[in-house]
């Protein structure tokens, strides 16, 4: 089992609703606002490098108003 935290960007709309949305898909440990370059930090779970890719691509770029994401592995606790 790996863990990542993914940076979300947002194209427009509401960042509160938008959290709201992605605390909500299974494998998100947690999703918070945050200031800065990005939005969104979200602590993400998965059993493989193969198997986070896809759950980006497919869960977390699917949420409506996601623009660009940035994938950071957690290498050591």
């Amino acid at each position: 089992m790996l863990e990542a935290y993914i940076l979300i960007n947002l194209k427009s709309g509401i960042a509160t609703a938008v959290v709201k949305e992605i605390r909500k898909i299974e494998g998100v440990k947690s999703a918070r606002l945050i200031t800065g370059l990005h939005d969104i930090i979200a602590l993400v779970e998965a059993d493989d490098l193969k198997s986070l890719g896809a759950f980006v691509l497919s869960k977390i770029t699917g949420v409506k108003d996601v623009s660009t994401t940035l994938t950071c592995v957690v290498v050591e606790d």
